[in-house]
């Protein structure tokens, strides 16, 4: 009769113990969400005095910098992890785009504030790289204790599921560069 007992009692002992791994890990990947998140506003702050610093030199450019302020209140909006990694993709996309127009201005590329910004922009996404790459380090965590045996069963339980990785290009990564033979 105590072994029965003993086993649930072991039993009902590891399910708690698996439960709340789950939940740390759970709360692991918020932190490091915030992380993201906290770069990727202080980037979103700083494009309006971007786009403000290269429109004071092109005119011409209206059309890009409506899509860089469209692109960025999207990329506002959105909560999930997929959504939110297309998105800023695609304000970086823009931001590529920026930086290619700001070429046919040596004045531009010569105006301090420019310089200071485009400074701004470069730390701001390194410091995006290491928020994402603790982030997407501690999803694989939790993504290996929830795929795995004997801990998917606790998973399928309480409704723990896989979560999504975030990958984002940015506007200041360097293009290899071309080689012709």
């Amino acid at each position: 009769m105590t072994i029965p007992i003993i086993a649930v009692g072991l039993i009902i002992v590891w399910l708690i113990i698996i439960y709340n791994l789950f939940i740390r890990d759970r709360n692991l990947m918020k932190e490091a969400w915030s992380g993201i998140d906290v770069q990727l506003k202080r980037r979103h702050n700083l494009i309006p005095n971007l786009v403000t610093t290269v429109k004071g030199y092109s005119k011409h450019e209206r059309k890009l910098f409506e899509d860089i302020t469209e692109k960025r209140a999207k990329s506002t909006q959105v909560e999930n992890i997929n959504d939110k990694s297309t998105a800023e993709t695609d304000l970086s996309g823009m931001l590529k785009n920026l930086f290619a127009v700001v070429e046919d201005y040596p004045d531009l590329k010569a105006n301090e504030n420019f310089l200071d910004l485009q400074n701004q922009l470069t730390e701001i996404e390194d410091q995006i790289q290491y928020s994402r790459r603790y982030f997407n380090g501690t999803v694989r965590n939790y993504n290996i204790r929830v795929e795995s045996f004997p801990n998917n069963i606790v998973a399928g339980l309480f409704d723990f599921k896989p979560e999504e990785y975030f990958e984002i290009t940015f506007a200041t990564e360097r293009k290899k560069p071309e080689v012709k033979l």
